[in-house]
């Protein structure tokens, strides 16, 4: 009873000083006022209009002041950014054709690399600790044995995947193809000529002039930096819309070899897409489920292991894999510290802003093994969708940011059903929250990726009305099931 007591004095001891720090100008000012309005009404009607009479008031200086207030008004919405709203998005949800259960990945693994049982084996005891589960999907091309990642098959798996989604976006937002001003494609390994985006303009026969870009070789984060790019080019491009296709092509990078830091990605990456909406048009307001309010973006490359963590290379057999480094956590560690201490000071509240100012000095000047003060995200956001790379990548996340199993259960759901889908998890993610029904009007919520290069990328934004729950999208036939339990470990 003693520690019970003692922890719930210092809970509110906490929320009194976040109360107590978050709204202090308030609290100064309202005293203040207090005390004028006292003197004001002792004054009387009498002493108020003698006041009153004592202020001398041209008309020149009238205009004046009147010209000046509307110059900065003029001037401060002129410079203010343009509200970049996301109207919808739709995730592609592949068939049941395509569906990988373990005893069938493992059989392929098995006919594949029968001179080689060291790396089946390896492969299985990475799918058994990996958090997948049974109805992840990988393209038909991998289904043959040996699997067939022919060009062909590559553009087949393309077309499935982003012009479901974008059919998909047109039916949910009503949008028409003649209204797509922007168009931006990230796929980071697979890069035809002609360039995915051409391929979506082709299908749709988009105007002449649209302004279309086609980002590959960015990694899973690439999503990030394509809401990006298309948030510059919305502040320059007035009364526009942008549409995003985040996905990872999956057929001609299925690696056939025997390298186990090649194997790992096979175990882990699965099919997936998404398409999204953006408009700075101020008709779209109000229909709009979110607002922009941060990229955040952070690139180590500079650093030779950081460069070299997550590589695309040839195996001592020719054979073209991505190689994922021992080192990769650690330096994802790194990533994320410099991209929090960026976003930091523009989500978090001042109570834990002087928490941490006030921590970081008494280590420099008192004693430096003190243990850093970890700010609380929570207090910022109310939803978190981290990039559904790995179990390893939420656990890590999930420890260093003190989040709860609830604020890491889309993602681990995410990765259940569907997998490493690459740029697109975390609107698949974010799909999640909304078919649970959490999704409310002012709700922030923060997605963080993680990309090749090194890179971490992160995107904050705020709920503009409370979403009801949706009737179709990826996880219509099967939210009732999650939350599920992932055991550690699943025997195969």
């Amino acid at each position: 009873m003693p520690h019970f007591s003692n922890s719930v004095k210092l809970k509110y001891v906490k929320l009194g000083y976040q109360y107590l720090v978050n709204h202090i100008l308030t609290l100064t000012l309202i005293p203040v006022m207090a005390g004028v309005l006292i003197e004001v009404l002792r004054l009387g009607p009498a002493g108020i209009v003698s006041l009153w009479n004592s202020l001398h008031f041209d008309l020149v200086q009238i205009l004046c002041s009147c010209f000046f207030i509307i110059f900065v008004a003029t001037g401060y919405f002129m410079s203010k950014p343009r509200s970049i709203y996301l109207v919808d998005y739709a995730c592609y949800k592949p068939p049941v054709t395509c569906r990988v259960p373990f005893a069938t990945f493992m059989e392929h693994s098995r006919l594949n690399l029968s001179n080689n049982p060291k790396s089946v084996e390896f492969q299985m005891r990475i799918l058994e600790r990996s958090g997948l589960g049974e109805e992840t999907c990988l393209p038909p091309a991998i289904h043959y044995i040996p699997p067939t990642p022919t060009m062909e098959a590559a553009r087949g798996e393309a077309e499935i995947v982003i012009f479901s989604a974008m059919d998909s976006l047109f039916k949910k937002t009503g949008l028409k193809p003649k209204d797509v001003d922007i168009l931006i494609v990230n796929c980071s390994l697979f890069s035809p000529t002609p360039s995915l985006s051409a391929m979506v303009i082709n299908k749709y026969k988009l105007r002449s002039n649209i302004k279309s870009f086609n980002l590959s070789g960015m990694g899973c984060s690439a999503g990030l930096i394509s809401i990006d790019l298309a948030r510059d080019l919305l502040q320059v491009h007035p009364n526009s819309n942008a549409v995003v296709v985040s996905t990872e092509i999956i057929t001609p990078n299925y690696y056939q070899g025997k390298e186990r830091a090649m194997l790992l990605p096979n175990c882990l990456f699965r099919m997936g897409g998404a398409a999204i909406l953006l408009s700075n048009r101020r008709s779209e307001r109000w229909r709009a489920k979110y607002r922009l309010v941060h990229v955040v973006r952070t690139h180590k490359g500079a650093d030779d292991k950081a460069y070299r963590c997550v590589f695309e290379e040839e195996d001592k057999e020719g054979n073209v894999g991505i190689s994922l480094s021992k080192d990769l956590m650690a330096i994802a560690g790194e990533a994320l510290k410099s991209n929090i201490t960026t976003i930091g000071p523009l989500v978090l509240p001042a109570s834990e802003q002087l928490l941490f100012l006030l921590t970081l000095i008494g280590r420099k000047i008192f004693n430096p093994k003190w243990k850093p003060y970890i700010p609380d995200f929570k207090q910022a956001f109310e939803h978190f969708c981290i990039h559904a790379g790995g179990r390893a990548v939420i656990d890590e996340l999930q420890k260093n940011l003190q989040l709860s199993a609830e604020h890491v259960e889309a993602s681990r759901m995410t990765l259940h059903r569907f997998g490493n889908t690459s740029s697109s998890s975390l609107w698949y993610e974010m799909s999640y929250i909304e078919a649970k029904g959490r999704m409310k009007k002012g709700d922030r919520v923060w997605q963080i990726a993680f990309g090749s290069g090194f890179k971490c990328n992160s995107a904050v934004w705020k709920c503009n009305r409370t979403i009801k729950t949706p009737k179709d999208g990826p996880w219509a036939d099967c939210i009732q099931r999650y939350p599920a339990h992932i055991p550690e470990v699943v025997k195969l």
